[in-house]
């Protein structure tokens, strides 16, 4: 285990770098990428990132509050917003509307928008948010009877381990978690967990552990899907932790051994993010044939044959 410094939101926001500039009316990113659904095929899915307020739960290892406003965006511009999107993208079957924070954020996402927001994604079979579990409870009811399609709700669990959870900055507990995603399941609307992969304080060892136990700890919770999120630097704090060594970010290999355990529980659909997978290349040489494994075996659900190369990496 590493250092003990407490990291609160006056600190973690102190060591941040200036916000990039956003438009309140447009999306600060789109795009279509094919994902294994919920029952089993692979089908395109529209991420739209929506623009709007930061997150008030400021965790210590995020940096979505890069693209977000100061204040909360007038009504009608989230709808605005995802119109725009779709107008630019091709066809999908599901849509995520994720707004780096929480979508029940009354100061993110008004509530005078649900209604609108729901006849701009009408077309789709799942409509994915992300929320916080403070935040989980009558207005995702409300938007929930608002859609044509399914509703599902990302949640970040991050990790359970007892000592590190509390000092994300999460502010929250894992038996919240498990009330919010009872609460849902109980109400009809599915969840996904995302589960960090070596979170700061953790070690390589540890980080594969713990991201083992978590995705199994989220599956026992009753949630359908894990999304394993690489630990990254670049919002000021992590660049911090990596100096003073409260931090490294995973490798490959790590991804490789938590995918492969994660899908052998056969328990619900695991992912790994990889997004600038390479970053952790711990072989140039065979670090994409390791990513395109991956990439296969998110799509597939399925374990792939090992990449064979000479390297440390890989024995």
């Amino acid at each position: 285990m590493y250092g003990t410094n407490a990291w609160d939101d006056a600190k973690i926001i102190a060591a941040r770098p200036p916000k990039n500039a956003v438009d309140p009316h447009r999306p600060y990113a789109s795009l279509v990428e094919p994902e294994c659904a919920a029952n089993g095929q692979i089908e395109d899915v529209a991420t739209i990132f929506l623009t709007n307020r930061e997150c008030p739960f400021r965790c210590l290892m995020c940096d979505l509050w890069k693209n977000t406003t100061d204040e909360r965006v007038p009504v009608g511009a989230i709808p605005e917003q995802i119109e725009f999107a779709l107008s630019e993208l091709p066809p999908a079957k599901h849509v995520k509307l994720y707004n780096s924070g929480n979508f029940f954020d009354r100061q993110a996402i008004p509530q005078a928008d649900y209604e609108v927001i729901a006849k701009r994604v009408s077309s789709f079979d799942t409509v994915i948010v992300e929320n916080h579990p403070k935040l989980c409870g009558d207005d995702c009811l409300q938007f929930r009877d608002l859609l044509v399609g399914k509703l599902e709700i990302a949640i970040g669990l991050e990790t359970i381990h007892p000592e590190v959870l509390p000092r994300l900055n999460k502010q929250m507990t894992t038996n919240e978690f498990q009330r919010a995603v009872e609460f849902l399941s109980e109400n009809e609307i599915a969840t996904r967990a995302f589960i960090l992969l070596r979170p700061p304080f953790l070690d390589e060892s540890e980080g594969i552990e713990w991201a083992i136990r978590s995705i199994s700890f989220a599956f026992d919770a009753g949630v359908q899907c894990c999304s394993v999120i690489p630990t990254r630097d670049g919002n000021g704090a992590m660049e911090m932790l990596l100096t003073d060594g409260s931090f490294e970010p995973p490798t490959l290999r790590s991804m490789e051994t938590v995918l492969t355990d994660g899908l052998a529980m056969e328990r619900g659909r695991v992912f790994v993010d990889l997004w600038d997978a390479e970053r952790f290349y711990d072989c140039e040489q065979c670090g994409p044939a390791r990513r395109a494994r991956l990439a296969q075996m998110n799509l597939t659900q399925r374990l792939l044959p090992v990449v064979s190369c000479g390297c440390e990496a890989t024995r």
